[in-house]
């Protein structure tokens, strides 16, 4: 199933469905309130109302044309975001472009970085530039969220913890990130500002034709005022996300709703591809995220 958040013509926000790629089904509305109105609390209990929907014959009066609502980010509130460093391309040229070598720990642990869980935004929101950043870029990502609350969970068990995926756009202020980073602490105030999810969260039952033996093979791209600047594939991660799970969960408990990114697939950002390339994103830019079966993430700068 694809789970999507979206607002009404009437102003009110709710959770739920799509049921083809014109329509979507309002939980609450259809359930006469037995779901929730929201991802989150959805996510809380999901496995009963993942069975409740099972049976549920979706009534007319709750299903919405998708050009009559307006698609928000699929879980607006995660109760975390971690962001992982999991993609060996991506770390390897970004370092030689800076004229450094790879970091040997690198391949003892998948490393991560707290990014702010408030400041996420969904399909075809405007991303301000920061006022005091000049080399804003974008980041092409996949990120899983996590259905199943649990500690010290194992690689071979993460996978039962993972509801489903979506499409993650880490914006990132290099300057900001660039000063910052030689103080030995962040990233942070170089990526606080804004991380794009969406348009949907896919359910893991609609990837499993494209699972290969490190996650599954789907092709991401990503364009900016679209011209392809980017293109990789999931089955490149060097960690899976159940070894992230397994790291992400070592002595602390993740939560249903808190979210996951895989970091920056290998030619994802310009910092990677380098400014001969592309220059830095400027207001009036649209970068558009595309990855298989997961649909595409436009947003434009301002």
């Amino acid at each position: 199933m694809k789970f999507v958040t979206f607002q009404k013509e009437d102003g009110s926000i709710r959770a739920g469905w799509m049921i083809d790629q014109y329509h979507v089904v309002d939980m609450h509305e259809a359930t006469d309130g037995v779901l929730p109105k929201d991802l989150l609390s959805f996510l809380n209990d999901h496995s009963f109302y993942m069975k409740y929907i099972a049976s549920l014959y979706s009534k007319e009066d709750a299903v919405y044309p998708l050009e009559k609502v307006k698609l928000k980010a699929p879980l607006p509130n995660p109760r975390s975001f971690r962001d992982f460093y999991a993609f060996e391309e991506h770390v390897k040229t970004a370092r030689e472009n800076r004229g450094l070598e790879m970091v040997p720990e690198w391949y003892d642990i998948p490393v991560f970085y707290f990014s702010n869980h408030l400041s996420i935004k969904g399909p075809n929101e405007n991303i301000k530039r920061p006022t005091q950043c000049e080399w804003l870029d974008y980041e092409l990502e996949i990120a899983c969220v996590i259905g199943k609350e649990g500690t010290d969970i194992r690689a071979e068990q993460a996978e039962d913890y993972i509801f489903g995926y979506c499409i993650l756009n880490d914006w990132s202020a290099r300057d900001i990130q660039r000063k910052e980073m030689k103080v030995g602490l962040g990233p942070a105030k170089g990526k606080d500002f804004a991380t794009s999810i969406g348009p949907y969260i896919v359910t893991k039952d609609e990837l499993v034709e494209f699972q290969v033996e490190n996650g599954y093979d789907l092709t991401m791209k990503a364009k900016v005022n679209s011209v392809l600047l980017s293109e990789g594939n999931m089955s490149d991660l060097y960690y899976s996300f159940a070894e992230m799970i397994e790291r992400a969960s070592e002595g602390v408990t993740l939560y249903p709703g808190d979210l996951i990114g895989s970091g920056t697939v290998g030619s994802g950002c310009i910092l990677e591809l380098g400014t001969d390339v592309h220059r830095w994103l400027e207001p009036g830019d649209e970068v558009e995220l595309e990855i298989t079966a997961l649909g595409t993430l436009k947003n434009s700068v301002i």
